[in-house]
Formats: C-alpha cells, structure tokens, sequence
C-alpha cells in the first residue's frame, strides 16, 4: 500500500485507500465493453479532522472524480473510503443518507448550482426538509444564522440567485453546505470562476468558517496559488495518480517530483526584480488515460527520464516527515 503522511497524530476523519475509479467504454451493437478510462488509479491519502488537504494537477488528472468518489456520488472500481473511521465503500444510496449530513460539497459554478426559481433562503433551507431535521421557526432561524455566518443579509433571504453577485451566489452555495454542520466539505474549484478579489474573500471566509467549526476541506484546485494560502496539505496528481504529497512547506519550498517542480515554475512570481524563477517548459501532451504509459505515466514528459522509468511504476514512499514521492530519481 502506497504510505502517505498526515499532519498531526489524529485519527483521519478521512481516509482513502488504493482508490481506483475507471470508467468503461462500450463499443458495438452488444455495448460490449472495449477499454477503460483510468480516471483514478490506486490514490491513497487521508485528511485529519479540521485540516485541509489540497488537490492540484492539470485539467483532466482526476481530481474532480476523486472529490465525487470520496462522497459516494459515484461508486469506485476498486479501493476502500473510510470516514471518521467506518468504511462507506460498499453502502449502498439508503445506507449513505443519513452520512451525507456529515459530508458536503461546494461546487464550482456558483450560478449554475442553485435553482433559478427558488429563492436563497428556500435553496440553503432544502437540505433540512431533506433530512428531516428541523421546520418552521427552527428552521428559518437556522437558515439566518448561516447567512449571518457567511457574510449574506437577512433582508437577502427572500431574493432569488439572479439577484447576487458571483460571489455572493457561491455564498448561498457555502451556506447550503454548512446548514447541516458537516465535517467534511469538499470544495471542487470553488473560486476559480469568480474575479481574483473575489476569490481571496471566498478563501479568507472559508478558513474562518475551518478555525470557527472544525470543518475538514478536501480543496480541489489547479491554482496553486490558491492552494497555497488554504491548504494544510497538498497532494499533487498527474494522471490519475498522486505523484507527491506532503505538508506545505515541503511541496512549496522544496518539491522533489519534476511535475511539481514544472507546475511551480508556471506560477507568476510577484516579486520578479528580486527573484530570478527558472521556467521548467515541459514538451509533448498528456497521455491519454485510456492508455497511460507503462512505468510511470509521466516518463515521456520527464526531462530526467531513465530507463527504469519507462517500465516500473514508483511508488509513493515517504522521504522526509510530512513529505512522499513517487519517482525513480529518489532513489
């Protein structure tokens, strides 16, 4: 089993396990299965409660399909998911209700996500008639205390979405998920189609709403910079595979793994007088994941390629507390 670190001693609230999630591709009269797209292959990592483990990779790289795998929006091919210690994998839709107050998500189109003909406080208050945990009064004074939280007015409950800004639509889509006190938030680009000022009050409200709450974030990004400022944890995917994982620090101050380092190199530095940033310009395109390369998947597009690389997987192994990699260059 591939070792990933956590931050702390704490018993994960969640916890993945050699995740795999492939998607069949049918071909023929008889929909005969012909291939797989291997969306997530054999990912382990886990979040300790109120932390934050951050996602990033290319478009493409599985990411989103591990956030809706983890909340069992969809079934994994192979692997186990753990939460708070009991293993959901197999439960099936009626055994998983009453889980998903503990587990919620933000989505990353804050218009597109809410309902155009129900009003803010009727979209934040459903999740309650939902699950059948509070009405009338309680109810509604519930849904105040939420938007009081998230930096929405009383006096908006009544509005509907086309009313609000961007930012304050993916507002009412935080206060969705928070009505029923989760533990677990996962959170797939979340900002990233909002305006950059926007974003950082979007970030700044959902760290507060971590220290406030204890809420545990798995934080689904390709803006590193971004990344940066709200993870505790940082995972980074190519293909379908977690290629290195570790603290902050690690990962931003000293990454090991080439694609890490690549990805970095892009990311604009604002304090370019002062510090001269070596660009790492990879060559060739992403490998279908239908057909990912033997070995390891980013050996055609390694500057550093051995060999070895082009036929033995590497696993992910620890090199340093809080910090793993999966390439053959560590050894």
């Amino acid at each position: 089993m591939p070792m990933t670190s956590d931050l702390s001693s704490q018993k994960p609230l969640l916890e993945v396990v050699n995740l795999r999630k492939y998607f069949p591709i049918r071909e023929g009269f008889f929909s005969r299965v012909s291939e797989h797209v291997q969306a997530v292959d054999d990912v382990s990592f886990s979040i300790p409660p109120g932390k934050t483990l951050g996602l990033v990779g290319e478009s493409g790289c599985g990411k989103s399909t591990i956030g809706r795998t983890v909340l069992k929006l969809m079934d994994p091919t192979s692997g186990k998911i753990f939460l708070s210690g009991r293993d959901i994998t197999d439960l099936n839709q009626s055994q998983m209700r009453p889980l998903r107050t503990e587990m919620q998500l933000i989505f990353q189109d804050p218009f597109s996500s809410l309902n155009p003909r129900m009003t803010a406080g009727a979209i934040v208050k459903e999740p309650l008639s939902l699950h059948k945990l509070s009405s009338g009064n309680q109810s509604q004074e519930r849904v105040l205390e939420v938007f009081e939280r998230v930096g929405l007015r009383a006096d908006q409950i009544g509005d509907f979405p086309h009313q609000f800004s961007g930012g304050q639509r993916q507002r009412i889509g935080i206060a969705r998920a928070l009505i029923l006190d989760p533990t677990l938030v996962v959170g797939d680009e979340p900002v990233s189609a909002l305006d950059v000022s926007i974003q950082a009050q979007i970030i700044n409200l959902l760290m507060s709403l971590q220290d406030d709450l204890g809420i545990a974030f798995l934080f689904i990004s390709h803006d590193l910079a971004v990344v940066k400022h709200i993870s505790h944890q940082v995972a980074v995917m190519y293909l379908g595979k977690i290629v290195e994982v570790g603290n902050r620090n690690a990962i931003f101050n000293t990454p090991q793994h080439p694609y890490t380092k690549a990805l970095l190199s892009a990311v604009p530095n604002p304090k370019p007088t002062f510090e001269k940033r070596k660009r790492m310009l990879l060559t060739g395109d992403v490998p279908s994941p239908i057909n990912p390369p033997a070995g390891c998947r980013f050996h055609e597009r390694c500057p550093y390629v051995m060999d070895r690389c082009k036929s033995e997987p590497p696993l992910l192994k620890e090199i340093a507390p809080e910090h793993s990699l999966a390439c053959h260059l560590e050894d």
